[in-house]
């Protein structure tokens, strides 16, 4: 049996001026740890909760769904704008979090924060609009189209956005009348605790949003609670199909956000220093650690060479340190066995015949540093094209024409974003749509913005979050049918007719 204590963490967090609404209870054990990825030093220790406790926590979710369903939308609202300016409140305390946790530098965190406040309000503003009913002109008197609440939805999330991977599933879920039970990476479970704090604070009633200590093997126990009655995951592609072959045998929904390996194509009209300049913005994304960073860069024989250089010398240029340090660019990788595995995928694909330009070695020191490292000559086969990559490793290839760019692009397992560089806008659109992805952006790194439909295609994926697609993800989709009272009494006496005949 565990020995609880006052949580000394959430002690911290107030002295950094971050609100916690209860003490929270918790138990130190090696089971589950936050590691801060800078200095090695364990941040906080968690028991995890027992099967009693996550049933009895199910359960009230399950209850507090009854109640939540019946509220309004403008109480919704009410509640979830609160929670947006709890968040903006605390986003400097909130990136203090995610840079101890898993390595975020503090200007992203803050604006991951922002984000997260900004999904807030936007559906709190349109998810009323986003779920009325719609009518449909039938042979009926009225017959329409309603979209109601289906109870608790289990959210499995990464730790690479530990508070926009699950604001962008809670906001839209909880606007719909659903409540939110998450299981989040067991490196930032203190994140996890801080935003079922923030809805709590935002008064949002007991259990409408939870968050599970558990380790990962136990989590099909969870999606197998007759409480649970769908599930959303952000990770890898194995992960994925562990999850759908659960859901599935359970009858339950999944939407799936997994790997991707984004190709950014840049084609012989490019405009090249702008192209290169969001190339490698969007390949440092996190520190390379984004599903929807760019990783695989498609580029025209004719200005192969100069990308190459140009882009190399911007890599070189990029200061990796302590999250904390203003001056970063970027931070660590989030832990030191993730930093090792890209390590591994980069020598692997220069052992198959890809060229370092710079970085590649593993720095000396504390800390789970690796540089920002560019290879060429990549070609299909190699590990750097045929595998995702999560880290700041950028991989260039080769294509001798606009077909041979799209063959290229296509020819990845991964389906999750895509982008264009070219200065002729039919070409653009022309060519956007023979690309097998779930977006395409067009001179511009891909991105998740709230107001457009976001995930993937093949095995990066199905089903959407965000805009209006992702609030009906998550609703039973009810067709109403109310009959003529002349055509179905009619109807009725024939039928009764029939019958003795």
């Amino acid at each position: 049996m565990s020995m609880y204590v006052i949580d000394i963490y959430a002690l911290e967090l107030a002295a950094r001026g971050v609100v916690v609404s209860e003490p929270m209870l918790l138990a130190k054990d090696d089971n589950m740890q936050s590691i801060n990825p800078h200095s090695g030093q364990v941040v906080r220790s968690y028991d995890p909760q027992d099967d009693a406790e996550v049933d009895r926590l199910l359960s009230a979710a399950e209850t507090a769904f009854h109640d939540w369903k019946k509220s309004s939308f403008t109480d919704r609202a009410q509640l979830m704008k609160t929670a947006g300016a709890t968040l903006r409140d605390r986003k400097e305390q909130l990136a203090e979090l995610m840079a101890d946790e898993m390595g975020k530098v503090m200007r992203d965190g803050i604006a991951e924060i922002e984000k997260c406040a900004g999904c807030c309000d936007y559906y709190a503003d349109n998810a009323q609009r986003f779920l009325a009913s719609h009518a449909v002109p039938t042979d009926a008197e009225d017959s329409y189209i309603a979209f109601d609440p289906l109870g608790p939805v289990l959210a499995i999330m990464p730790w690479n956005f530990p508070f926009w991977q699950i604001f962008r599933f809670a906001a839209p879920a909880l606007m719909a009348g659903n409540v939110g039970v998450l299981k989040h990476a067991s490196n930032v479970s203190g994140c996890a605790l801080a935003i079922q704090d923030i809805f709590k604070t935002a008064g949002f009633p007991a259990h409408a949003f939870t968050s599970l200590l558990i380790e990962s093997a136990r989590v099909e126990r969870v999606i197998r609670h007759p409480a649970i009655k769908a599930v959303t995951l952000t990770g890898s592609t194995p992960a994925g199909r562990s999850v759908a072959t659960t859901a599935g045998s359970e009858l339950k929904k999944t939407v799936l956000e997994l790997g991707g390996s984004d190709a950014y194509v840049v084609l012989d009209d490019a405009d090249l220093d702008a192209a290169v300049d969001i190339c490698v913005k969007s390949r440092l994304i996190n520190a390379g650690q984004s599903c929807i960073a760019a990783k695989r860069f498609i580029v025209a024989k004719s200005l192969r060479t100069q990308f190459e250089k140009a882009y190399a010398e911007r890599f070189e240029k990029i200061r990796y340190g302590n999250p904390r340090d203003e001056n970063s660019n970027i931070g660590p990788m989030a832990r030191v066995d993730l930093r090792d595995e890209i390590h591994r995928q980069v020598e692997e694909s220069i052992r198959q015949g890809a060229r370092l330009l710079t970085g590649g070695k593993i720095p000396a020191g504390e800390g789970a540093y690796y540089p920002p490292t560019v290879l060429t000559d990549v070609m299909p086969g190699m590990v750097a094209f045929d595998e995702e990559i999560f880290g700041p490793v950028a991989a260039i290839i080769e294509a001798s024409n606009e077909d041979h760019a799209i063959e290229l692009a296509n020819q990845s397992p991964f389906g999750l974003g895509a982008a264009l560089f070219t200065r002729d806008k039919e070409r653009a659109n022309r060519l956007a749509r023979r690309i097998e992805a779930g977006s395409v952006f067009i001179n511009a790194f891909v991105k998740s913005d709230v107001r457009l439909p976001f995930g993937g295609v093949k095995q990066s994926g199905y089903g959407r979050e965000l805009s209006w697609f992702g609030i009906q993800e998550f609703v039973n989709v009810k067709t109403i049918y109310h009959a003529r009272i002349e055509a179905a009494t009619g109807a009725a006496s024939k039928a009764s007719g029939g019958a003795l005949e």
